[in-house]
Order: C-alpha cells, then structure tokens, then sequence
C-alpha cells in the first residue's frame, strides 16, 4: 500500500454487504472492513443483508433506510429499502435491483451535500450500479473503479433466466454506455477478464477474492471434527455449501446419492439456502435417502472446522455459467487444504487454475457420471498432494492482506 498520510475518502456502492456470509456481500464487507482498519473512511450504499436467503435478515427489517455508523466514523453504512422476491424469476429479479437503485438514488443525492469522496467503487451486479457512479461523479468528482464480480447480463441470457433478443440488446447497450464512462474496471478472474476485454478493448484491473490465510487454514485431525455435526469418523463426507440456485445444477446430485446409498461410508451434505432448497428436499424425500443431509449456513465462528471436517468439496456450475462467474467458494476451499471437484470446460479460468496448480478434481460441467466417478474416486484415493497444493496456492496468491493492498495501489 502506498504510505501517505492523507488517504483516499472512499464510497463504496454495491447490493449486497455484510453480514451476509456468502457470495458478493462477503468480500464487499471484508473490502469495506478492511479499509476503514487502513485509516481510510468509507461510506457503503448498499441494501439490508438478504442473500442467499432471499429474505431480509433478523434484526434488519429492511423497511426504511437506515444509517450505521462504526469505526470512529470511519466507517459509515447507508441501508436502502428494497423489494425481496421469496422465488426470483427473471422478472422478479428485475423489479428486486429496480427498487433498490431507486432507493439508492435517493441516498446518493443525499451524499451531493456531503464532503466529496475521492474514489467510487462500484460493485457489479447489479450492472446498472454504475449509473449511480457516473451520477456521483458528475457532481462531486472523483475517480470511479468499476469492479465485476459476475457478469451479469450474460448469465442471465446463457442461462435463460430473460429471453427476449430486445431486452438483451437494450441491456448490452446500456452496459456499454456505463462502461466506456468509467476510469478504471476490474474482475475477479483471468476468465472474466479475457471476456470483459474482449468486448470493452480496455485493459483490466485484477482483483481476484481473497482469503484471511490464517483464519482459514487446516487442522490436522480432520475426523475429529465429525460428530460435532453428527457424523462418524469413518464417514467420507461430500460437501456442497453455499448459494442453492440455478447456477449449480444440484438436481444431478440427488441422483448420484441415490446411485451411492450402498456405499455406507459415503455421506452427502448439502449446507446452504436458495430458491431451490424447498425442491431438493422434496427430491430427497420422495427418494427416501438416508446419505444426504441439508444443514443451514454455518456462522464464521465455526466455519474453518466445518470446512475442515469435509471430506470432499464441490464446486458446481451450469455449463453456460463457464467464464461468467467465478466461485466465491474456492478460495476458503483451498486456504482450508480442502479437496475440491469442480465442474468446468478447458480453457476457462476455473479449469485452468486448478490444472496448472495441481489443486483438486476437474470434470466436465453437468456430467453426472463423471460427477459420480470422481467423487468414488475422491472418498477412496490418495489426494494428499492437491490437498498441499490447495494450500500453498491460497497462500501464496489468495492471500487477503496481499490482495488488498495491491488493490489500494491500483485504484486507490
């Protein structure tokens, strides 16, 4: 980090933040955290935590906005009311970052007869964010950093969540104009960024999410950990956790439990929520499957030995998310010394960092036999070297303080 002393003031504008414990608002809130304990002060627009319930969370009511202040005033939080869809269609979705921008926009006007900030962060989806930014610094100048966790636009389009060629023109137009308007863009992966530049021309900032390595670390004992979640020591447990939604593909996962319920040692965990937990569960039972549980999302006080007692670890994704999301998942994966099977294609960054490092089990994504296989595979052989590699990986290019401070330099 550069050491001056008179640091960046730093607004920071995104939907999702702290304390959702997964996905975008989990490195939005440690970014934002993290600062602030770096003598900057920061101001986050954002919304009441809801993901990946899908639902406003105990204590927020998410009725009325609200303002939070901590750090001395460093750190300065401005929630806005938004619409939460319980099951979020493609048009639900819309109206959801509709309600919110128009909140936020409301706040943003609010902050024009404050003191000026020097940089904006704006974190993508929703992309349209960057209209706020752009609005902002009309006013109030500053440099804007337009940060992509996920491309929108297009998962929404390869995974049919909208369907009109018209809306996606429109879409793609507006992304352009924001686009071309910003001083700087980043991503979170060598995929993402390749594709970004590909239809920008510009050249990128990388930000890959990052991992606290020395929260996040192995423990040796690993089959200890078992029956504080209530499994044996013997179990070989397979654990999917974060967000259940469409970009998974865990129907498949169902069927393979089914297909291994005679291999005894064999257990399957499914920790998380989304709109399709209801659907899962209804699956299970009407299969009556005694080897897969679903278990709500553990809290980060006990989230390094819950990773830690899982045996095998999937990561999931649809074919055509390939390149447009990166899992937020891996990184405590792999800072965990964990065995990973991720679902991905050659020549997507996913497949790529994985193979060069020599870091977990690659399959093709929505191959249920191949998922099958490897995770035989994985519960019976010998992977204490991608479990090392996993590590030495996170370590060495994961690390959050690393990261982080790189970032100060580059947009800060």
């Amino acid at each position: 980090m550069e050491n001056t002393d008179k640091k960046s003031r730093v607004l920071v504008l995104g939907i999702n933040f702290s304390p959702e414990l997964t996905g975008i608002g989990k490195y939005t809130g440690e970014m934002v955290d993290w600062l602030s304990d770096q003598g900057y002060e920061c101001a986050m627009v954002t919304s009441f935590p809801y993901y990946p319930n899908w639902k406003v969370q105990a204590p927020y009511s998410g009725k009325w906005f609200k303002t939070e202040k901590s750090k001395g005033n460093k750190m300065v939080v401005y929630r806005c009311p938004f619409y939460v869809p319980a099951n979020p269609s493609g048009l639900k979705r819309i109206i959801h970052e509709a309600s919110f921008f128009a909140s936020a926009f409301i706040t943003v006007n609010k902050l024009l007869f404050k003191p000026g900030y020097d940089r904006i962060i704006c974190i993508a989806p929703p992309f349209h964010l960057g209209f706020l930014a752009w609005y902002y610094k009309l006013f109030k100048g500053g440099k804007i950093n337009y940060h992509i966790q996920d491309m929108q636009i297009e998962a929404a389009r390869d995974l049919k969540v909208v369907k009109s060629e018209l809306v996606f023109k429109i879409l793609f137009g507006l992304e352009r104009w924001i686009l071309k308007r910003m001083n700087s863009i980043s991503s979170i992966s060598v995929g993402m960024i390749r594709k970004i530049k590909a239809k920008t021309g510009r050249d990128l900032i990388m930000i890959p999410n990052w991992v606290d390595t020395d929260k996040f670390k192995p423990i040796e004992d690993r089959a200890s950990l078992k029956p504080k979640w209530g499994f044996d020591a013997k179990h070989k447990v397979v654990l999917y956790s974060g967000s259940i939604g469409e970009k998974q593909g865990l129907d498949a996962l169902i069927d393979i439990a089914a297909n291994l319920s005679a291999y005894g040692e064999i257990r399957f965990v499914i920790c998380g929520t989304g709109p399709y937990k209801a659907k899962l569960e209804e699956m299970v039972k009407l299969k009556q499957l005694k080897n897969i549980s679903f278990l709500p999302l553990q809290g980060n006080d006990v989230f390094n030995e819950f990773l830690n007692f899982a045996d095998v670890h999937l990561v999931l994704q649809k074919a055509e998310a390939a390149d447009l999301v990166m899992p937020s998942k891996l990184t405590t994966i792999l800072s965990c010394g964990g065995l990973a099977i991720a679902t991905s294609f050659p020549g997507t960054g996913l497949y790529d960092v994985i193979h060069e490092h020599d870091m977990g089990i690659l399959i093709d994504p929505e191959n249920s036999v191949q998922l099958q296989e490897a995770i035989v595979k994985a519960c019976s052989g010998d992977y204490g070297k991608q479990k090392v590699n996993a590590r030495a990986y996170a370590e060495k290019y994961l690390n959050r303080d690393a990261i982080l401070g790189q970032m100060c330099k580059d947009i800060l």
